[in-house]
């Protein structure tokens, strides 16, 4: 049996509806957990340094950056205050659907 890449193994899982539902369901979960890994370091902080300026504990923002935990508005507002970054929030259709007038 050959060896598969990753990109291959991928594609294979995804070809099956059950797993992208779930793939893509936890996608937007973990752009979140990229969001604010991506604030973090930008910043130049450890989650440890993060933490201390959100007044809360390393683990969460492990917790946070691992996508295990789904923030809330308050702890996204926290992230941004400790990074000095401004928070941008947005709701688009989703792909295919078309918007209808008001």
């Amino acid at each position: 049996m050959a060896n598969k890449t990753l990109k291959q193994l991928r594609e294979e899982l995804l070809a099956n509806p059950g797993v992208r539902a779930a793939y893509e369901e936890q996608a937007r979960e973990f752009a979140i957990a990229r969001a604010i890994i991506a604030a973090r370091t930008g910043a130049g902080l450890s989650q440890a340094e993060l933490a201390a300026r959100m007044e809360t504990s390393q683990p969460f923002v492990a917790r946070l950056e691992g996508g295990r935990t789904l923030p809330s508005l308050r702890t996204l507002l926290k992230v941004a205050e400790a990074t000095g970054t401004v928070p941008e929030f947005r709701l688009k259709p989703k792909q295919g659907r078309r918007r209808t007038a008001a």
